[in-house]
């Protein structure tokens, strides 16, 4: 059971990125997929999340608006969509996965990606 994360990179303040999280070993369709990021210093902060029940999505205050989770059950993959990028966003961005819904206590999440890093900056 794997995660992969990617997608990361430098960006300048209001550019876009997008995240990829990819699963080998396991079909993500029915579980529950959740985006979280750690900044330097910081405590580990979820920042989007789809649920593998009932595909509803929540995102933290600080991202709605700009970003977009996503799945593609045919590539077994979930996507983070990230507009408006601001310097607060900067991060390392991790995926998780676990079974039933979405949840903000990260020690419900069974499997994590490695993660991938973030930054903008101008």
């Amino acid at each position: 059971v794997q995660l992969q994360a990617s997608g990361g990179g430098s960006v300048q303040p209001g550019g876009s990125l997008r995240l990829s999280c990819a699963a080998s070993g396991f079909v993500l369709d029915y579980y529950t997929i959740h985006w979280w990021r750690q900044a330097p210093g910081k405590e580990r902060e979820g920042v989007s999340c789809i649920s593998g029940i009932s595909g509803n999505t929540y995102d933290a205050d600080s991202v709605k608006g700009r970003f977009t989770i996503s799945r593609d059950n045919a590539k077994n993959s979930v996507y983070l969509q990230m507009n408006s990028l601001k310097p607060e966003d900067t991060a390392v961005y991790y995926c998780a996965v676990k079974e039933g819904s979405c949840s903000a206590n990260a020690n419900e999440y069974n499997y994590w990606g490695q993660g991938t890093q973030v930054t903008v900056s101008s």
